[in-house]
């Protein structure tokens, strides 16, 4: 039996070490590389990876797109790192809060030749690191020599790449009953992902019957609507009103996930306000971190309402992307339930937004 870490062991450790600004190790069939998140980068290890070589920062297609640099790799640029950049100048290319105020950051060289492999894999290492997808990466071949003296975490690059695509196991790790204030008989399961990722969750409300379509809420975790309740979005008056109406019916259940933000994490979510309170709506703001419109994985919800033997629902949803990753992950959506609540003076925009640009319901 081997004590060593497995493939996705080692991601979640490659993870971890990028949201600590400790460097991991890529290698790929073309080579080797050492890479470190744009945002935890320190002087001292930003001179170490100058000393190596060459050194290249690794964006993703949207970014570019806003600093007018040529994504010559379709999703990804691979910019060249000035010799006398600092951390000041690699902070302002990953992070666009200063973009008003200094908007010529060029001219920016992006590499044209070379296997984009390592690099790709290191910006989906830190986009499910929820961190901002910029990374800096030096190839060597002594990359394992270092790895070795350093306790660094070496990630082959070509197989992680399509393992971080695929939806990672969740098992129900425990359930136990929660008499919520929607309906007495209520039941919370805990499902936690196999990759070491976040954990979800799932509250039944009443004894739902699985041979028939289950009313059913997949509802994207929200601290500031649903614990703070923020104007600035719909989030916590969607949330309580798919409760409350669960609750009126007798039976439901509404998937709880952890996708802050989009999925782009809490921090994100913060930088992406501050862009909005620029003049950005929100798909503009996602755009300008690196970030797609939407990062979340409903695969994850379809995985649970079949773990909890549920094959057709009544989907509370404004959003017709929901409804669409449902019927391909086998899930029958029978009817949609709109769920048309929360609107005000301050999110108005916002939701005018979704509908245009996401095709929300609204």
């Amino acid at each position: 039996m081997s004590l060593a870490p497995s493939l996705p062991e080692l991601i979640a450790r490659a993870r971890a070490d990028l949201r600590m600004g400790v460097p991991i190790v890529l290698r790929s069939a073309t080579g080797m590389s050492l890479a470190i998140a744009a945002e935890h980068l320190s002087k001292d290890r930003l001179e170490t990876f100058k000393s190596i070589g060459p050194v290249v920062l690794a964006i993703t297609a949207r970014r570019a797109a806003t600093l007018k640099a040529r994504p010559y790799d379709g999703d990804i640029a691979r910019l060249q790192l000035p010799i006398h950049a600092k951390t000041s100048w690699i902070e302002a290319i990953a992070d666009p809060a200063g973009d008003l105020a200094s908007p010529m950051k060029g001219p920016l060289a992006s590499a044209r030749t070379g296997c984009p492999v390592r690099h790709r894999a290191a910006i989906k290492l830190a986009k499910s690191a929820q961190l901002l997808p910029a990374v800096l990466l030096v190839n060597t071949d002594d990359a394992l020599n270092l790895a070795a003296s350093n306790g660094l975490t070496v990630v082959p690059a070509e197989e992680a790449s399509p393992y971080m695509s695929l939806l990672a196991p969740l098992q129900d790790v425990v359930h136990a009953r929660v008499p919520l204030a929607a309906h007495n008989a209520g039941r919370v399961h805990v499902f936690r992902p196999d990759d070491g990722g976040t954990e979800h969750f799932a509250i039944e409300i009443g004894k739902p019957d699985r041979d028939a379509p289950v009313l059913a809420r997949l509802h994207s975790a929200c601290f500031t609507g649903d614990l703070f309740g923020s104007l600035k979005c719909d989030c916590g008056p969607q949330l309580h009103a798919a409760l409350a109406h669960m609750g009126e019916t007798g039976s439901g259940v509404l998937l709880y996930l952890n996708q802050e933000g989009r999925g782009i994490g809490h921090a994100n979510k913060m930088r992406a306000y501050s862009l909005q309170d620029q003049g950005y709506d929100t798909v503009e703001a996602n755009h300008r971190l690196g970030f797609e419109d939407d990062e979340r994985d409903f695969r994850i919800g379809a995985a649970i309402l079949k773990e909890l033997g549920f094959s057709a629902v009544k989907l509370m949803t404004n959003n017709p992307a929901k409804i669409a990753r449902m019927q391909e992950q086998g899930i029958d959506v029978v009817t949609r339930v709109p769920l048309e609540v929360g609107k005000n003076s301050h999110n108005s925009a916002y939701l005018a937004t979704k509908a245009k640009k996401s095709g929300h319901l609204l």
